[in-house]
């Protein structure tokens, strides 16, 4: 989002040496933010396996509106920061700093419904998750992270209901007579700050807070019963069937019907665990995501009330440091989720088979799926130490295709 106030602009009093130090650090912020989100998009529509799961229709929407701040906003604020001094007009001034309030404002609005739906994947049945999280639903969500932002850019901008009670306070503050230098200038009134803050930032940092909390919850809960699955399927169960007494020839055999003690469910220890680690990544993902633009928006909806006081290098530095959120998510994917990081190093090394999914064919333990009365299970083949003969169990697994697992 565009700087608010320049009292002093950012670059005035650097140095060649500073401008070069500074044009390395912004180059180096817009080609992470670029190469990054092009990654990402290029991953989830290359792999087949994380196009199946419904956040990556947000995540690929989001990569799309950082690569578009990364490209449409940054690089003309990085030459204005550089040169102190805009030099394409003020109608294109406007354009750009409408842009600005509209991708980012996207940005995190993706964010937002990405904690959602992972609320709904996470916290509730895998039935509920389909009936909440259906493609008519998800299409909605998406327009509206698109839509809601022009009523807080594009529209009160170029209508120039922000600059309603300041236009003076702009104009002279647009112009540097002392260095002949002209400033894209984008002030705000008190209504505007407080609507455009609220929209943009509270609303849903406040969402993403309560969807997190209850993720967090689940994700402990869920691995209490990790560890008591863990220990219901030590080795507990080879001793007890060593220690299990010799049948009496006389003694009536156990009828072939009667429930046995199943193993732990391992696909669900697997889907709890694979749900722990995801609310652990997108907490980090939100954790990044306030210390970038926190600062900004309590700044920016102070500033109005203190007249307009906040000095332009901190209004520079808070605005730059939101900027980065927008190259930080692809390498929080890469370092974080394993399916991601699969899917990049098969990119960048070109489809080495060595970081592909592990083939069925390769697999010793045979399974296979059956679905009874509409439920999906696992059928696991497994040969009795005696050798005479085969049996196998039936393990009910979810159908839900975001926590559906293979059967190996």
């Amino acid at each position: 989002m565009q700087t608010i106030d320049f009292n002093l602009h950012s670059s005035e009093g650097f140095g060649v040496a500073g401008k070069i130090v500074l044009l390395s650090f912004v180059s180096a912020v817009i080609l992470m933010a670029i190469l990054g989100n092009l990654l990402v998009m290029v991953a989830v529509c290359r792999d087949r396996q994380l196009r199946k799961i419904k956040t990556n229709y947000f995540i690929v929407s989001l990569a799309f509106a950082d690569l578009l701040v990364s490209v449409l906003v940054m690089p003309f604020g990085a030459i204005e920061l550089v040169q102190d001094n805009w030099i394409y007009g003020e109608m294109f001034c406007l354009v750009r700093t409408s842009l600005d309030v509209l991708l980012t404002t996207a940005s995190i609005l993706h964010l937002c419904c990405i904690s959602l739906d992972r609320y709904y994947a996470i916290c509730c049945q895998p039935l509920v998750y389909r009936n909440k999280m259906t493609p008519l639903r998800i299409a909605v969500m998406l327009g509206g992270c698109w839509v809601i932002p022009t009523f807080i850019s594009f529209l009160p901008i170029m209508q120039g209901w922000n600059s309603i009670g300041i236009i003076d306070l702009i104009q002279q503050r647009q112009f540097n007579k002392a260095s002949n230098s002209t400033y894209c200038i984008f002030m705000v009134n008190k209504p505007y700050a407080i609507t455009c803050s609220v929209v943009a930032f509270y609303i849903p940092f406040l969402l993403m807070v309560l969807a997190y909390h209850r993720i967090y919850v689940t994700a402990r809960a869920h691995a209490r019963q990790i560890r008591l699955l863990q220990r219901a399927g030590n080795p507990a169960e080879p001793r007890q069937h060593l220690q299990e007494p010799r049948q009496h020839p006389q003694e009536p055999r156990q009828h072939p019907q009667e429930p046995r003690q199943h193993p732990p469910d391992q696909h669900s220890t697997h889907r709890m665990k694979t749900e722990t680690k995801a609310a652990k990544t997108l907490c980090i993902i939100m954790g990044c995501f306030c210390l970038c633009w926190a600062p900004f928006f309590v700044t920016n909806i102070v500033d109005p009330f203190i007249n307009y006081t906040v000095p332009g290098k901190l209004w520079t530095a808070f605005l730059w440091l939101g900027y980065i959120n927008s190259g930080l998510n692809p390498f929080l994917y890469a370092f974080l989720n394993k399916a991601f990081r699969r899917a990049f190093l098969i990119i960048l090394c070109c489809g080495d088979e060595r970081y592909r999914r592990p083939s069925i064919l390769g697999q010793t333990v045979p399974c296979s799926t059956t679905t009874i009365n509409g439920s999906t299970h696992v059928l696991r083949y497994k040969v009795l130490h005696n050798g005479h003969h085969q049996e196998h169990e039936k393990l009910p697994i979810h159908t839900d295709p975001e926590s559906q697992e293979s059967c190996f």
